[in-house]
C-alpha cells in the first residue's frame, strides 16, 4: 500500500519492479439511469451547471429556505420529477448558487444549519434516484460526496477511469449489481464535466 500524492503512488512501484496492471482500472459495464446531485457552490461548479443547462438538459434548484421546514416532502417531490425524465438522458439535481445567495440563506439559517439541511436533502435524493433505477451518478461537492456516500451504504469502491485530473469514475459494489459513482471535489472538472462524465463510462 503507498500513501501520499499521486506522483509518489505513480513514481514509486516502478522502483520495486511493478508494473500496473492493464485490467486494474476496468470497472463493470455501466447500466442504468444517469443523474447529477450538486452541492458545491465553487466557481468551477457553477460553470458546470450552467453548462449543463445551457444543453436544454433537465435540472432542478433545491431551494435551501424550502428545507427548513419538512424537508422530506420536498425530496420526494424532486424525485416524483426525476422519474419520468430518466430514461430520456441525465437529469441534474442542485443546491449550487451564487455567493451572495449563499450568504442570504447562511443568513437566516445558520451557517451550520444551512449546510446540514442541503447535504441531508442532496443525500436523500441521491438514495431515491438509485432507488429508482440510476446506477451512473455523479457528485459534486466534498460535503455532498461524504453525505450520498453515507446514504447509500458505500463502504467500498473500485477506482476506474479518469474523466478529469483528480476526479474518477467509481464502482459500489452491491447485491443488486451496485452504483457507478464520481465524488467530485468543487473546483476540479472542466466546464462540461456533467456531460462528458457518462462518455466516459461504457
Amino acid at each position: 500500500l503507498v500513501t501520499a500524492g499521486s506522483g509518489v503512488a505513480i513514481g514509486l512501484p516502478a522502483n520495486w519492479g511493478f508494473s500496473p496492471s492493464q485490467t486494474a482500472s476496468q470497472l463493470p459495464v455501466a447500466r442504468g439511469f444517469r443523474a447529477i446531485v450538486s452541492g458545491s457552490c465553487s466557481q468551477a461548479t457553477q460553470r458546470q451547471v450552467a453548462h449543463f443547462k445551457k444543453q436544454g438538459l433537465p435540472a432542478l434548484a433545491l431551494d435551501p429556505m424550502q428545507l427548513a421546514g419538512d424537508s422530506q416532502i420536498l425530496v420526494d417531490q424532486v424525485i416524483a420529477w426525476a422519474k419520468p425524465l430518466l430514461s430520456k438522458g441525465p437529469v441534474l439535481v442542485y443546491s449550487t448558487a451564487e455567493p451572495d445567495a449563499v450568504k442570504q440563506v447562511q443568513a437566516q439559517l445558520g451557517v451550520a444549519e444551512a449546510g446540514a439541511l442541503v447535504e441531508h436533502a442532496l443525500a436523500a435524493v441521491a438514495r431515491g434516484l438509485v432507488q429508482a433505477g440510476v446506477q451512473q451518478l455523479v457528485v459534486a461537492g466534498g460535503e455532498t460526496s461524504g453525505a450520498c456516500v453515507q446514504a447509500l451504504g458505500i463502504a467500498q469502491l473500485q477506482i476506474g477511469p479518469q474523466i478529469d485530473p483528480g476526479v474518477p469514475w467509481c464502482h459500489a459494489p452491491s447485491n443488486s449489481g451496485g452504483v457507478h459513482i464520481t465524488l467530485k471535489s468543487g473546483n476540479f472538472g472542466t466546464e462540461d464535466f456533467f456531460t462528458k462524465a457518462f462518455t466516459v463510462l461504457r
